[in-house]
């Protein structure tokens, strides 16, 4: 009876949601219309010095098929429904002379009824840059200016879906701060490449945002003092070239600009990972992970209907049969002896040794298509994961639609929906996916 109430409830705020987008009324119209001012002052009267201040606040209304076996502080539970804070950010930056650059970033994420109070933001980003010339920009700090793949920096604000696809996140929270990384960095652009590199001082495992177990058979990251990183990120752009002032890669420009491009990237550390072998003896290993994607953003008709796509391949060594579940804003504290691999609540391996492929597609439709209450954009999305420590691929599905109420990522209620797959070891002691699990997410969004 409850899931049944949950689901009508759910069913109840669609309607509601549709109704109000089909109302041909003139009683809601909005004066703004689809621009919102920057919030923004120059410094000098051509406008090339300026300090600027952004805000991005994501909340969810979420349902959860929880994972077998999960606790809610020692209360079996088989679903959930919650309310939280996926993220809420405040920027402040600025170019303060030719050639001085300063950004900085705080905030809070995953903010649910089971965190602590009082707690939780914290700084994200604090970098000065320095323009060596006009194609070389120098930086230091905590910073996002780092590699892989384009989504390892992810503008928040102009995701396509709901989420990031977070998997090209790879070291979140272990060996960085949220993504960010103690760095020394050169960016720029060279013509149509646009390059970034980064030498990085890795955070020490010690203060990873999750225990990590004592040294096993299956490769972890070490205990040991760290050693320097190296990363890098290039693409080429086919077509109008994005701004790099800042890492934060857009993620659909809703048909604004003409975007291809094609990218390398990677991260690499000598002896990040350590396990033990058969004989006990403890096996240091290197991390190389590699990407190469392609991503896609036109204008398709006159009226504003546009098309963005994303494709992705990545080979990540970890170490031996390295795997991790991600889980956002996790309902689930604990798991029963009966768990899964999964872990607890809304847990699935997206992260380890081997392959993925991911794509993505989303359609914009023309500007006025609910006249002054904006256009709407389905997507989807696809994680499909070769992982050496799993019998079977891993496949992840992500589907959805972002009302723009402005036909911009200003204003922009989500709703999607996840499908994850369920992992359990079988009798000849290989996981193997038994069944499949969903998550309902309704977020409203807010971004200046």
């Amino acid at each position: 009876m409850k899931n049944k109430g949950l689901k009508a409830l759910y069913t109840l705020l669609v309607l509601l949601l549709v109704n109000q987008l089909t109302a041909q009324t003139n009683s809601w119209k909005d004066t703004t219309s689809y621009n919102v001012p920057e919030l923004k002052k120059t410094l000098n009267k051509s406008g090339s010095h300026y300090l600027k201040a952004t805000f991005v606040s994501q909340m969810w209304l979420r349902h959860s098929d929880l994972n077998p076996g999960t606790l809610i502080n020692n209360t079996a539970a088989n679903s959930y429904s919650d309310i939280g804070i996926r993220r809420i950010r405040f920027s402040a930056f600025g170019q303060l002379t030719d050639r001085l650059y300063f950004y900085t970033q705080f905030g809070q994420n995953n903010f649910n009824f089971l965190s602590k109070r009082y707690t939780g933001a914290f700084i994200h980003d604090a970098i000065t840059e320095y323009k060596l010339a006009p194609q070389v920009q120098l930086g230091l700090g905590l910073t996002g200016w780092s590699g892989l793949s384009r989504y390892a920096s992810p503008a928040v604000g102009s995701l396509l879906a709901i989420d990031a696809p977070l998997y090209q996140q790879a070291t979140n929270g272990f060996t960085d701060q949220f993504l960010r990384k103690l760095s020394f960095y050169a960016k720029g652009q060279l013509g149509k490449l646009d390059y970034r590199i980064a030498l990085t001082s890795p955070m020490t495992a010690q203060n990873s945002s999750t225990t990590l177990p004592a040294i096993g058979s299956d490769a972890n990251f070490s205990m040991d003092l760290p050693k320097l990183q190296t990363q890098g990120y290039l693409f080429w752009q086919f077509l109008e070239k994005e701004n790099n002032t800042n890492p934060y890669t857009v993620g659909s420009y809703l048909g604004k600009k003409k975007v291809f491009n094609i990218g390398v990237g990677w991260i690499q550390q000598n002896k990040a990972m350590w396990y033990k072998n058969n004989s006990g003896d403890t096996i240091r290993q290197n991390m190389l992970l590699l990407g190469v994607d392609a991503f896609l953003d036109l204008p398709i008709a006159k009226k504003g209907a546009a098309i963005t796509a994303y494709l992705a391949y990545n080979n990540y060594n970890f170490g031996k049969n390295y795997l991790r579940n991600g889980s956002v804003m996790n309902p689930g504290t604990g798991v029963t002896s009966s768990g899964t691999l999964n872990g607890a609540g809304v847990g699935a391996p997206i992260i380890g040794t081997g392959s993925t492929i991911f794509a993505q597609v989303g359609y914009k439709f023309k500007n006025d298509l609910l006249h002054e209450k904006g256009t709407l954009q389905p997507y989807c999305s696809t994680q499909l994961s070769f992982f050496d420590k799993l019998q079977q691929p891993m496949l992840m599905i992500d589907g959805g639609i972002n009302w723009l109420i402005h036909g911009n990522h200003a204003g922009k209620i989500s709703l999607g929906y996840q499908s994850r797959p369920i992992f359990e070891i079988n009798a000849n002691n290989e996981y193997v996916q038994t069944h499949r699990k969903g998550m309902t997410v309704l977020q409203y969004q807010i971004s200046l």
